[in-house]
């Protein structure tokens, strides 16, 4: 693709035909001024014949097989020329205005690199939803959660979060980020095939001297689970995998010495959780995770420069015995 716009909308499609139908239509009416483009993993859906036959000026990657959210998106960025990406789950429905305070942020704020919007959910739409919310952050050991989303406690949205803000990763289902640190940074590690990129690039960012915002002048609906459930074994074993291979790329070399040993106990612990409610195929996709994880520690490149995530706290302790539910509790 030769002709560059500015700004790239770019909808990673996996069998979403019926999400496409849903929102593709708002997404062309509130983005008049961006380039949307369908790289499509391999879908046996008919989602192909679909956009061709209603939205034949779309333009389309087609990829022989299903590359992950990952590589699927680096083998399509690649092929992409402009200033901003944004990608941008199918399962996702925009609001008006919502691209203009993204491109903002990244042209105003100093060091700004990538930044999401206010993320809520499609079905409770004065809730903020799992993947995103207001913000990303990690804590001292490595967990991953929200602002407006600790654990499966969805603040309502009352305001409370209307401020811009530095924050320490972005959702990948609606992410802006400027075109030339992606490719600076190599896009996604294609190890991680699904889940957890987005973090483990974020870490690069800042280990970079780039920093993250989250805009809450733009508002975006997700469906979630659009194309792997939340209770998907698979998707426990690619969370609990890449959260490990997130702490061995890139925390230094003597936090990792105590931090991953600790965690592959904690996510033993954690197993308790499934074993109690029957919940066998997780259990077992736990134990898959680890075993992949060491075949892999050998594949993946670590980053150059090195941190640790600046949140102070545990989030499982003060969750679950402090009993802190809501980011301004912690």
């Amino acid at each position: 693709m030769n002709e560059q716009s500015s700004v790239a909308v770019i909808i990673l499609n996996f069998n979403g035909k019926k999400w496409l139908e849903q929102f593709l239509p708002p997404l062309l009416a509130h983005t008049p001024e961006a380039n949307v483009i369908i790289a499509d993993n391999a879908s046996t859906d008919d989602s192909l014949h679909f956009i061709q036959t209603y939205f034949p000026s779309i333009q389309s990657i087609v990829f022989e097989k299903n590359l992950g959210f990952c590589e699927g998106y680096n083998q399509a960025l690649s092929q992409i020329k402009a200033t901003y990406f944004v990608l941008l789950n199918s399962d996702i429905e925009v609001s008006a205005n919502w691209l203009a305070p993204l491109i903002q942020t990244l042209e105003t704020e100093k060091d700004a690199v990538a930044t999401q919007p206010k993320i809520k959910s499609f079905y409770q739409k004065n809730c903020f939803e799992y993947a995103g919310a207001t913000g990303g952050f990690l804590d001292k050991w490595g967990y991953a959660f929200c602002r407006g989303r600790i654990f499966d406690t969805f603040e309502e949205d009352k305001g409370q979060y209307d401020e811009k803000t530095e924050i320490f990763w972005a959702s990948g289902a609606c992410m802006c980020i400027k075109a030339d640190w992606w490719h600076k940074l190599g896009g996604f590690d294609k190890h991680f095939f699904a889940h957890f990129e987005e973090i483990d690039l974020a870490w690069r960012i800042h280990s970079q001297g780039g920093k993250i915002y989250y805009t809450p002048d733009s508002e975006v609906f997700h469906v979630g689970g659009g194309t792997l459930p939340k209770t998907n074994p698979h998707k426990t074993f690619l969370n609990y995998r890449n959260n490990l291979l997130t702490i061995y790329k890139n925390a230094p070399f003597t936090a990792k010495l105590w931090l991953i040993p600790l965690r592959l106990v904690l996510d033993g612990v954690s197993s308790i959780l499934f074993l109690k409610k029957g919940e066998w195929a997780n259990i077992w996709a736990v134990i898959k995770a680890h075993f992949s994880f060491y075949a892999l520690v050998i594949k993946v490149k670590t980053s150059p420069k090195k941190s640790l995530p600046n949140f102070p706290k545990f989030i499982i302790l003060e969750y679950f015995l402090r009993k802190k539910k809501k980011f301004s509790e912690l």
